[in-house]
């Protein structure tokens, strides 16, 4: 045969095809998007950590937040803009596999993140009186701590085997990064496995995290329906607005995403792949607008900051 070992040869990312002499142009919004992610949340980070009035645990969790937007970004933005400014398409084995674990755990993490948060919300307002000796830093940090390694141990099993397989087809990936779905149908191997156990995860992680976060508000709901007065109904409300805001743009996205893959067999290609990049930079680019919008203590925060260095 021509090619003894066409395993070894690297993958080739793919960014819009057919719109090669555009990707200058396609560039400038991604760049946009990725720098605005950074800067704020990363701004939304230092807030948290420089203003003590922000040590909270509702902020704590939005930190894991931001925190896990930030990773998704640096993630996806080197090889996205590499594609798209230089046309850097090779990416080797290794750095493929390890890039789309991180993605995919990071995935799981910012859904557990949501729960978490959605568990915040529902102490607060279900038990006021107690929530500081309910959610304690030591508790903020455990939890923290779990929603990681849920989502980091859950990517062990269908990533290692990529390591293994022989990959003698095509080597083109259909993303500008690499994503578990988009590698494991390059390979020549029995991958029984690495369709099934994705299945089986999203419905433990995403929707079982949906669910639960959808019966927390049906109780908090509840709750709130008995307060008896409309304004402190409001403000007890008010305090979830941008973590329903939040929950809804990542699984709306998240939602989506799955219809155009399921449904979407006549869409054109570019939409697709449009979609999925809407899934990672959507979210990390909404959760600091919308907190920076809906939540007074960041605001204040934000001004202080603003008015330290324009009097240095």
């Amino acid at each position: 045969t021509m090619w003894p070992n066409i395993s070894a040869a690297p993958f080739l990312l793919t960014g819009f095809p057919g719109l090669e002499a555009a990707h200058h142009w396609i560039s400038i919004p991604f760049f946009a998007v990725y720098v605005s992610v950074l800067l704020g949340n990363g701004t939304l980070l230092y807030l948290i950590k420089d203003d003590h009035s922000l040590h909270e645990p509702m902020y704590y969790f939005l930190a894991m937040l931001a925190g896990t937007d930030l990773m998704v970004t640096l993630t996806t933005m080197p090889t996205v803009m590499g594609v798209l400014w230089m046309n850097h398409r090779e990416m080797s084995h290794g750095a493929c596999f390890l890039q789309a674990y991180i993605i995919h755990s990071l995935s799981i993490v910012e859904s557990g993140v949501l729960l978490a948060m959605a568990y915040d919300r529902f102490i607060a307002i279900r038990t006021p009186l107690r929530y500081n000796s309910i959610l304690t830093n030591s508790r903020v940090m455990k939890t923290g701590l779990g929603v990681l390694m849920r989502g980091f141990l859950s990517l062990v099993p269908p990533i290692v085997p990529l390591y293994w397989f022989p990959y003698c087809r095509s080597h083109v990936l259909s993303h500008a990064f690499c994503l578990h779905q988009d590698v494991m149908k390059l390979a020549c191997a029995e991958i029984t496995f690495n369709r099934v156990y994705p299945v089986i995860l999203v419905a433990l992680t995403f929707f079982l995290d949906a669910l639960t976060i959808l019966f927390s508000y049906i109780l908090i709901l509840k709750t709130v329906m008995g307060i008896a007065s409309g304004q402190e109904r409001a403000k007890a409300l008010n305090t979830c607005v941008s973590h329903i805001s939040c929950v809804l743009v990542f699984y709306v996205t998240v939602i989506g995403l799955t219809f155009i893959h399921r449904f979407g067999k006549h869409a054109p290609h570019v939409v697709h792949i449009t979609m999925s990049y809407v899934y990672f930079l959507f979210p990390p680019l909404m959760n600091t607008i919308i907190y920076s919008i809906k939540t007074k203590q960041i605001q204040r925060s934000i001004i202080r900051l603003f008015s330290m260095h324009s009097r240095a």
